[in-house]
């Protein structure tokens, strides 16, 4: 008799909602069948079982909400396992967890050939490490809860335990002294002299309290600066018209956003240095240009990506926007539809908002804001006119993109927005 656990179907999943069971007590579960539907912070998933047996217990009823990751959900005969995301990527899928391993006498087993018992986070959930990891820092004298995991969700291998051991990982006093300084909680209404009942409070769901928490790291823990810069469309919203009408009959409509998304695309190939990613390693530098879109949603905001962006055409773009967009509000994305980017652009423009400075979507580099176009004074070979003017802001990781850097990119950028025929070949 074993636990089914609370699977975790994104990295920067903690609780989810338990939506629905697809199995009941008595039934038997084989690899792959569907045993539930989970809300995430970003979507709603099916998820498959990775081993078999009969479901002995339903620990946790669906609609239940804020069910911690690992955390026991259901009991089945057979070994202990943790769902799997339907159809996610092999290497994605949430690995089995260990059953508890009965101690044996010292007598008996060598130390050497033991492994220490699964240790426990401080609020006394399982902490995932393989048998090799847990010895490993047993011997090195390494605190496990210290040790960040690269394994498949999560999890703690040799490799994260041995570069603990060279300085990768606080030890456990200085995990403890950091913890204690801990950045100041927000000041409560009632301690800003607000009175109940003059207020409502809607709770916070997942996906506000990871884009909350995301947010709060991303301005406190990336050394950002913004780039502006003005760009004239007449030519481009030209262009647009005659693209659309001819696509008219296919039924797609190429937007200002996929012109935008496909000048950014190319303009990374222009200047890689500005399609990279910070790591503790290195600096990434992207191969592709995967670039996020922002999505507004009830309850937040999802930015689903246009993988290989410099390959495709206006119409595909569109096409693929349209869809994603769609499904983004329906919360019907699969991780890696918006997981994984390594740029991204966010628009207000349809809003009116002239100009604005997004925070960055780590671990991207970058992160452009597009603003509203209209109608300004321009000066042109030394007179007065009028143009159709949109400010673009590019904010920048100053670890990976530096100003000059960045001032590249938009350079690039600049006449691909200005002259888009160029974009149609």
């Amino acid at each position: 008799m074993t636990d089914i656990l609370m699977p975790a179907l994104s990295p920067t999943m903690e609780e989810g909602v338990l939506a629905k069971w697809h199995v009941k007590v008595g039934d038997t579960v084989s690899a792959g069948d569907v045993i539930a539907e989970i809300e995430t912070d970003k979507a709603t998933m099916e998820v498959e079982a990775v081993d078999e047996g009969e479901v002995l217990e339903i620990l946790v009823p669906e609609g239940s909400e804020g069910v911690k990751v690992n955390t026991p959900i259901a009991r089945l005969s057979g070994d202990a396992v943790a769902p799997a995301p339907k159809k996610a990527d092999a290497a994605a899928e949430a690995p089995k967890a260990e059953a508890p391993k009965t101690e044996v006498p010292k007598a008996e087993a060598p130390k050497a050939e033991a492994a220490p018992a699964a240790p426990k986070s401080d609020d006394g959930g399982r902490i995932f490490a393989s048998p090799l990891a847990r010895r490993l820092a047993a011997q090195a004298g390494l605190d496990l809860k210290t040790v960040k995991g690269t394994g498949p969700h999560g999890r703690i291998v040799k490799r994260d335990v041995e570069a603990a051991g060279k300085g990768g990982a606080q030890p456990a006093a200085a995990a403890t002294a950091a913890a204690s300084a801990e950045p100041r909680k927000a000041l409560s209404l009632a301690q800003m002299g607000i009175a109940d009942g003059t207020y409502d409070l809607i709770p916070l769901d997942g996906m506000k309290k990871a884009v909350a928490r995301r947010m709060v790291d991303s301005v406190q823990n990336v050394p950002h600066f913004p780039l502006f810069i003005d760009v004239e469309i007449d030519q481009l919203m030209a262009v647009r018209a005659k693209v659309n009408k001819m696509l008219e009959p296919q039924g797609i409509k190429v937007s200002v956003n996929d012109f935008v998304i496909k000048a950014a695309a190319l303009a990374l190939k222009m200047v890689p240095e500005a399609n990279a990613s910070y790591t503790p390693e290195g600096i990434a530098m992207h191969h592709n240009a995967d670039v996020s879109m922002a999505v507004a949603i009830d309850g937040g905001l999802i930015t689903p990506i246009i993988r290989k962006a410099e390959t495709k055409g206006l119409a595909q773009i569109a096409t693929e926007s349209k869809d994603l967009a769609k499904r983004a509000r329906e919360r019907k994305l699969k991780p890696e539809e918006f997981q994984g980017g390594t740029f991204s652009v966010s628009n207000l423009g349809m809003f009116g908002i002239k100009q604005f400075t997004s925070i960055i979507n780590e671990p991207q580099g970058c992160i452009m804001s597009v603003g509203a176009g209209e109608q300004r004074p321009v000066v042109k070979d030394g007179q007065l006119a009028v143009a159709t003017v949109m400010t673009v802001t590019l904010t920048c990781d100053h670890r990976v993109v530096d100003g000059a850097t960045g001032a590249r990119f938009l350079q690039a950028f600049k006449p691909l927005i200005e002259d888009p025929v160029a974009m149609l070949a």
